[in-house]
């Protein structure tokens, strides 16, 4: 495929995280910036009046519109070297910010350019949450052990969608191991502005004010103060039980996708010797970000 280097209209903001990180209530709460409407934007329909806020990267949809190609007729390999196409492409055609949410770590193709291109990007927004509470709660996501999962985000090869039978709905993923993944995001050539999960559920305010003024939107106090209401544990779970068929994003073998919303939670669920795995594990990048101090003590 012919290269172009012509210039992006709209530079792609990615939202982007390991999963279970808070990307869906960020998302929720910039749906609910940008729209700046009096009442909540659904959950079910969170692009509606918000720009180009899509669903996902790794959709298949996405790379078939910008490319004119089915996903279908490559290889993993052969499509994430022409994912960054895809993107530049979304990039020259958008009328608006484009805002996507990426759970794939940034890698380097196999053509050995990034994943995500720094000359269709204008910033990432990375959303990191303490991996002692991801651990709980993406065991309950994917319906597994949480020994299991915590394997998982040891595991320097883990991917999503990386089957070669069937045809998901979105692309294999390299997700990496935790740490590879917040890494990988934090070395990328563009800007990053990181946001911790224990943030917004601490200092809501300042945190989401921190991520608008990153982002480049006209910061408003009161269209603020709304978004952050209108994203709330308490209205979104309002609005997954009020939804006949809940939340479309939720993987189908769940109950419920927003079930806590707090962080902690670890303590009630993980034992002493699973707590040890993940520290002794991700200890350089949980004492980055103020998860575990200098000794290798979890901090409250």
């Amino acid at each position: 495929m012919t290269k172009t280097s012509t210039p992006p209209t709209h530079p792609i903001v990615w939202l982007a995280s390991y999963p279970k990180s808070g990307n869906t209530w960020f998302r929720i709460f910039l749906a609910n910036y940008l729209s700046d409407r009096p009442e909540p934007v659904s959950i079910n329909a969170l692009g509606a009046g918000s720009g180009l806020l899509r669903s996902i990267a790794s959709a298949r949809p996405l790379f078939s519109e910008m490319l004119g190609v089915d996903a279908a007729d490559f290889t993993h390999d052969e499509y994430d070297s022409l994912r960054p196409d895809a993107y530049s492409a979304l990039a020259r055609s958008a009328t608006a910010t484009p805002y996507l949410k990426v759970h794939d770590a940034n890698l380097v193709t196999s053509s050995g350019e990034r994943l995500f291109p720094p000359e269709a990007t204008s910033l990432a927004i990375y959303l990191i949450r303490n991996p002692l509470d991801v651990a709980v709660s993406f065991a309950h996501h994917l319906g597994q052990s949480v020994d299991r999962t915590i394997d998982a985000m040891a595991n320097a090869e883990y991917a999503f969608c990386s089957g070669v039978r069937g045809l998901p709905s979105q692309l294999r993923q390299r997700l990496l191991s935790w740490s590879g993944h917040v890494e990988s995001w934090l070395d990328s050539a563009f800007p990053v502005h990181v946001v911790r999960y224990e943030d917004m559920l601490a200092s809501p305010l300042g945190t989401f004010a921190g991520a608008v003024q990153a982002l480049g939107v006209p910061e408003e106090a009161e269209r603020l103060r709304r978004a952050i209401d209108f994203s709330s544990f308490d209205e979104v779970r309002r609005q997954e039980d009020a939804a006949a068929d809940g939340f479309r994003e939720a993987p189908p073998n769940i109950e419920r996708f927003f079930r806590l919303g707090r962080s902690g939670g670890w303590r009630d669920s993980l034992s002493a010797d699973q707590v040890r795995r993940i520290v002794e594990t991700h200890a350089g990048v949980m004492r980055r970000f103020g998860y575990v101090d200098d000794a290798g003590d979890l901090v409250d």
